[in-house]
């Protein structure tokens, strides 16, 4: 949708900057630790949707955008800040014949990995969710809920979590207005549930979510303010529904660029994020890796 003139812009555009750095001071408790950017003579190595992190930080399995998956491994300062990083593997995804997927197949968002190693990723596109037993494995598919045929083609299964009882949880990008909260799905002992809604805040939207060692689900969301990229974290702890909503960060537009993936590692006491940027293969992005402690 178009605009008006300059003028409403910076209005806007200020506006926007206050807001921010008004949010920003609310999350003081989230410690900066640094930012990797990473690149690549691998054209294809970019798009990076969806993360995961060892318990020790010192492994990660990504996901593009474009049907890819990869591994590798960080090099840590004793602080948690990422010295250098290193893929061992990058290679696309597979159909569930084993083949390549189809044209409408690849746009990979959500990745989340069960304790046996199993790694499941939710698309958007042909909206669903698959399983992958190991790296390069064909794919598993899960049965999808009713609601699935029925979200936006592009902002559709944005984020993907596992819980530790093993657990699925997902939510699109969009709930459809601005009033309407976010739809949490489960799936749990093979059958699918909404048991949870999301409340909406503001601008942001969903593109990643993850469980903490505290058995918080953390939830990754973005704002394009209309020049940059602004990123607020909320966590909230489950039961008969979600409850103590925190906000453990929030950063001023422009700090970083489009963050999608979050991983939560480490202790309760001590729990740290590692989020990834989709550069969206464009040479004015980077795929950036972006380290936070959060001080309980």
């Amino acid at each position: 949708m178009r605009r008006g003139g300059g003028q409403l812009k910076q209005v806007a555009l200020f506006a926007a900057l206050a807001l921010a750095m008004t949010l920003r001071l609310a999350s003081a408790e989230a410690h900066f630790l640094g930012e990797r950017v990473f690149s690549s003579a691998d054209a294809a190595l970019g798009g990076l949707s969806g993360i995961e992190v060892s318990e020790d930080g010192a492994t990660f399995t990504v996901i593009s955008d474009r049907g890819a998956m990869g591994t590798g491994r960080f090099s840590r300062a004793s602080d948690g800040r990422i010295l250098d990083i290193t893929f061992d593997r990058f290679a696309p995804l597979k159909g569930r014949d084993g083949g390549a997927l189809g044209q409408y197949q690849t746009d990979a968002e959500g990745l989340a990995q069960a304790r046996d190693g199993t790694l499941f990723v939710s698309f958007e596109g042909e909206h669903r969710i698959w399983a992958y037993p190991r790296f390069g494995a064909a794919a598993q598919a899960l049965p999808a809920h009713p609601d699935f045929a029925g979200l936006q083609n592009n902002s559709a299964l944005e984020a993907l979590a596992i819980d530790a009882a093993g657990a699925l949880y997902t939510l699109p990008e969009r709930s459809g207005a601005m009033e309407r909260p976010f739809p949490l799905y489960r799936f749990k002992e093979g059958v699918w549930s909404q048991p949870f809604a999301v409340p909406r805040r503001g601008e942001f939207l969903p593109v990643g979510m993850d469980f903490g060692p505290d058995g918080r689900l953390y939830l990754l969301e973005r704002w394009f303010t209309g020049f940059a990229f602004a990123a607020r974290v909320r966590s909230f702890a489950l039961g008969d529904d979600l409850r103590d909503e925190r906000e453990e960060l929030v950063t001023i537009s422009g700090t970083h660029d489009n963050l999608e993936g979050i991983a939560v590692w480490g202790k309760a006491a001590q729990i740290h994020l590692t989020l990834v940027s989709d550069d969206n293969f464009r040479a004015f992005q980077r795929t950036e890796f972006v380290d936070y402690l959060l001080l309980q």
